[in-house]
């Protein structure tokens, strides 16, 4: 029968609750937790498919000294001996944390505490920097306190949502699930705000396609369009809030930057529907203005007395499954602990609860300034755990180099070799997904249990166990005899009373005195209630701010680089894909990073679609499959930010964007980078399918994705290419026509399955992809077949998978819906497509939009 584990998913903030079904060694089932408040039993596919990412290939298994395996003792004595020289000689600003939203409370918790602590620097920052930065900035300066003052049933309830720079219905399904049952059952209107033409602004009653960092002035035109109207709530403002004088009165309700009639319709919607929402997300925060943008959003909230009653207020949904656990502990460098600050009393305070008589005098450095310090030399030792910087940062390049030249790298992950574990000194074996026991906080306060599957495979150990031994070695055992999660869980809580002494809605002092049994069996709970500033806001007089805010000056474009890029997430991939990239089945969706370009800016540039183009920007360049978007804002890129050099050869997104960041929260700036764009014309393409994924030479462009049985790998260049190279051993079937200059050679192992199977052509066509991955999982491959590129029978073509959690193709969706499927619950009945996750639907509306008009003008 298996053991069933409730336990929560590893991969956005939404938070979804999972009941998992563990059966033999590495395996489990996975389904939503009905009882699980954030979800109520929905998952989206990443989660759904988590069972094939718990394996063990690619693991870091043991500590790693360079290239050579070593002891536990040896990897954290030479750890604890470098970081203690490094302080020694050249003082506790010369080291550095950096850390991830992937890490557990407890692990984020011990690792604030050495460093603020113990080795007295605010040197700890966190990959949330990268994402949430600039929506705790504005809830500081708001309400402040870093609270979030909405829950998931504001969604439920609401007669208006505004999406602000999120393509929901892809990054966060499940909360798209919640807005599509709300507009059918109380007819929510539904706005998205956003430069991109997504899936999500498809399908909303109104899209307001603004220019990139066009959301301030518009904000704030609306806001003065509320009080032109006469719909401010003076009563609230003059009891609950402190407003500059004069500042309301100032806006100019002209000054949107839109299209007039798409902001007449838009403050026509917000006048008629009070009770108001507006979620935004990362195409909010990733700005030069990502700060000020979050205070316009809060204004017109606060102004509009649209907060802290149901159905309203504005939502800050984070990207990662402990973005907001960390911000809770103080994991960002510019806050000490448990959301309080530096001032003298603070910070007495939390040196007497932790009996730390080393605490940090102010913040540390934030991710940008860290890696600079890194480069510069002002930081010498450096630990990244749980991320990926090498890749995740901005100019990623420069980012390289300075990790290249850090004198103590330490890497603690769980995959062996990742862009920035090449680079490490010390590689630390981290428990993933599944063997982690801990808390975790989802974007709407709410904190879960994640709890183990699996013993820990190897030598894997828990980060706050790592960074506990490591204190001991360093002379602070005694502040670190954390014998588990619990008890760690348990100081968390108690300090906490010193947020409340300082005014702070963050109180989680009735759990510290929880029972190891009651840890273990912790249901789900929102701290602060549905509520936590109906009472009174953060700051000492109670009130809550409206900031005056400036729309930001309109960036010249620079003859050199014309466009602008927009970096983003793919539906089906998290991050740098060192999870889901193992996934056949999330590979489905999208194997290749696509730069999305509007049809006229692909002319004008000579771009085809399905060749390869190369994006350039100031801090470097890149090439991509080319996918021309009618819905993508002409003068706009887009480009996806999941490619590694483990997955590619270039499609690499951060070597684009430029380190500039927000001059408040230091959030950095992804989505809006002047670039250029170039045809790339290699003289040969080429795709190979393997059991084994080989190592490639140095070619023009290759990138490759998991398919079931093993990998397919899509290549181009100029160089001639060696098969021999990059082929395995074995019986090798070949044909060849060198008037178009193709080339097809397949590799067969002694029982006739297949092992290999390379397809080269300088003018033709390549076969289908799909099929071909196919023969890997064949007990015997056809020779004739293989070299032919087809099966001897023609097989059904599905299509491109469109809804990858059941594996329904598009060419299967539209034959139903010729057949008579015309709504997308009936293509669900028929095919069974977007009937799990839902983040397909918004895919399929659109397949279904095309049939239908293919059929009326066949009845025309």
């Amino acid at each position: 029968m298996g053991r069933e584990v409730r336990t929560t998913c590893a991969y956005c903030g939404v938070g979804c609750g999972i009941r998992a079904l563990v059966g033999g060694e590495r395996t489990v089932t996975i389904r939503g937790d009905a009882d699980h408040p954030a979800n109520l039993g929905r998952l989206c596919s990443k989660g759904t498919h988590l069972g094939e990412t718990v394996g063990l290939e690619g693991r870091l298994l043991h500590p790693m000294i360079g290239e050579l395996q070593a002891s536990w003792d040896e990897a954290l004595d030479l750890v604890a001996q470098r970081m203690s020289a490094c302080i020694a000689e050249h003082g506790p600003q010369s080291v550095a944390f950096y850390v991830s939203g992937q890490l557990l409370t407890e692990d984020y918790y011990v690792a604030n505490k050495l460093m603020k602590g113990f080795i007295g620097s605010g040197n700890i920052d966190t990959n949330s920097r990268l994402c949430m930065a600039s929506a705790v900035a504005a809830h500081n300066r708001a309400f402040g306190e870093d609270v979030v003052p909405c829950t998931y049933e504001d969604l439920d309830v609401a007669d208006l949502i505004l999406l602000v720079g999120s393509n929901t219905a892809w990054c966060h399904p499940v909360i798209w699930q919640r807005i599509e049952a709300a507009r059918a059952k109380r007819g929510t209107r539904l706005v998205v705000i956003d430069p991109r033409r997504t899936e999500t602004a498809e399908q909303a009653d109104l899209h307001v396609q603004l220019a990139p960092d066009g959301d301030v002035a518009l904000f704030n035109a609306l806001l003065a369009e509320m009080r032109d109207r006469g719909l401010l709530d003076r009563q609230f403002l003059q009891a609950r809030c402190d407003v500059p004088d004069d500042l309301l009165a100032e806006l100019d309700a002209h000054a949107h930057g839109i299209d007039p009639g798409a902001f007449a319709a838009l403050a026509d919607l917000i006048a008629a529907r009070p009770r108001m929402v507006t979620l935004f997300s990362q195409g909010a925060n990733q700005s030069r203005s990502g700060t000020d943008k979050g205070n316009a959003i809060i204004n017109l909230h606060l102004a509009t007395g649209r907060i802290n009653r149901a159905g309203a207020g504005p939502f800050s949904i984070t990207g990662q499954p402990n973005a907001m656990g960390g911000r809770e502990v103080g994991g960002l460098a510019n806050t000490l602990a448990c959301h309080l600050g530096f001032s003298p009393e603070e910070r007495a305070q939390v040196a007497d609860f932790w009996d730390a008589p080393n605490l940090c005098t102010g913040p540390g450095l934030k991710a940008v300034d860290l890696f600079r310090a890194v480069h510069s030399g002002q930081v010498r030792f450096l630990w990244v755990m749980a991320t990926n910087p090498a890749v995740s940062m901005p100019d990623a390049g420069f980012v390289r180099e300075a990790l290249a030249r850090c004198e103590t790298l330490v890497v603690s992950d769980v995959i062996a070799d990742t862009d920035t574990a090449r680079l490490a000194h010390v590689r630390l074996p981290a428990l993933a997904w599944g063997e982690k026991d801990g808390t975790v906080t989802n974007s709407e306060r709410r904190i879960s249990r994640q709890r183990a599957l699996f013993s820990p495979p190897g030598e894997a150990r828990a980060d706050w166990a790592i960074l506990c031994d490591v204190a001991a070695r360093m002379g602070w055992g005694e502040a670190f005899q954390f014998a588990s999660a619990a008890k760690i869980f348990r100081e968390y809580a108690a300090m906490t009373a010193l947020s409340r002494r300082h005014g702070k809605a963050l109180d989680l002092t009735s759990l510290a005195q929880l029972s190891d049994a009651d840890y273990a069996d912790l249901e789900p709970f929102q701290w602060g209630g549905s509520k936590p500033l109906a009472a009174r806001f953060s700051h000492a007089d109670g009130k809550a701010r409206i900031v005056p805010i400036a729309a930001p000056a309109v960036t010249p474009s620079n003859a050199g680089f014309a466009l602008r890029l927009n970096t983003g997430r793919y539906r089906d991939q998290w991050h740098t894909m060192t999870r889901t990239g193992l996934s056949a089945t999330l590979s489905q969706h999208r194997p290749e990073a696509l730069l999305e370009i509007h049809p006229g800016d692909a002319a004008r540039h000579g771009l085809v679609d399905g060749a390869l183009a190369r994006v350039g920007t100031a801090a470097g360049s890149a090439v991509f499959r080319v996918a021309i978007c009618a819905g993508q804002r002409p003068g706009d890129l887009f480009v996806p930010m999941h490619w590694t050099d483990v997955m590619a050869g270039e499609a690499r997104a951060n070597r684009l964007a430029l380190s500039e960041v927000d001059p408040v929260s230091g959030q950095p700036a992804f989505k809006d980078t002047p670039a250029n764009v170039a045809p790339v014309r290699p003289k040969w393409r080429a795709f190979l399918i393997c059991r084994v994924a080989p190592d490639l030479p140095d070619l023009t462009y290759w990138s490759r994705s998991r398919v079931e049985g093993g990998w397919l790998c899509e290549l181009a260049g100029d160089e001639d290419l060696e098969p021999e190279a990059i082929l395995p051993a074995g019986l090798r079937l070949e044909a060849a026509d060198l008037v178009r200059g193709m080339r097809r050679i397949a590799v067969l192992d002694p029982e006739g399955r297949l092992e290999a199977a390379l397809y080269i052509t300088r003018t033709g066509e390549l076969p289908r992809r799909d099929w071909a991955a196919q023969q890997l999982t064949r007990a015997e491959a056809s020779g004739p077949e293989l070299l032919a590129g087809r099966p001897a029978f023609p097989a059904l073509d599905r299509g491109p998978i469109t809804c990858v959690c059941l594996g329904v193709g598009a060419n299967e969706i539209t034959a139903a819906a010729c057949a008579g499927a015309v709504t997308i619950d009936a293509i669900g009945a028929t095919t069974k497509a977007g009937t799990n996750c839902g983040s397909c639907r918004p895919a399929i509306a659109k397949l279904l939009e095309a049939a239908l008009a293919i059929n009326l003008e066949a009845a025309e």
